[in-house]
């Protein structure tokens, strides 16, 4: 998974949370947890106008307190940098897997719940491997924006 850094600062009353990787990325919550829940939104909304302008994704950089992307825009992320690592466009993608066009905007859409084996089919055809593995749940310093019950500080 993808765990991007995101600063904190009080703003009249409001945490508003920024992210150094994401020059582009302001949001605002009314306490921390808030804050970092609406940065995993805004992180995969900058994601998504990255992919769509054809820019890159920057890897995580390093920070205290951090945002988890969640599984699925992570796997999208890994694929499209992958894609443009090995130089290879949509339609070769679509080539290569015997899809059609819309079937690859939907695989880097952000937004749409691909299945993980189409991820995965995906991956392969730009010759790399997924790899799963369970950990023990991180500290209090994470927060996801789909379990708004997850700690952070």
């Amino acid at each position: 998974m993808l765990v991007y850094p995101i600063t904190l600062e009080d703003d009249d009353g409001s945490v508003m949370a920024t992210s150094p990787d994401f020059p582009e990325l302001t949001t605002f919550g009314d306490d921390r947890e808030e804050a970092i829940a609406r940065a995993v939104d805004a992180l995969e909304e900058a994601i998504a106008a990255r992919i769509h302008d054809r820019r890159d994704i920057p890897a995580p950089s390093g920070g205290e307190t951090r945002a988890i992307l969640p599984t699925l825009t992570s796997v999208k992320v890994m694929l499209y940098r992958g894609m443009r690592q090995n130089g290879i466009g949509k339609a070769e993608l679509a080539r290569r897997l015997g899809w059609h066009l819309p079937q690859v905007d939907r695989v880097l859409d952000v937004q749409h719940r691909s299945r993980m084996d189409m991820m995965d089919a995906a991956l392969r055809a730009i010759g790399k491997r997924l790899h799963v593995d369970a950990v023990a749940e991180p500290g209090p310093t994470y927060a996801t924006a789909r379990d708004r019950s997850d700690r952070a500080i």
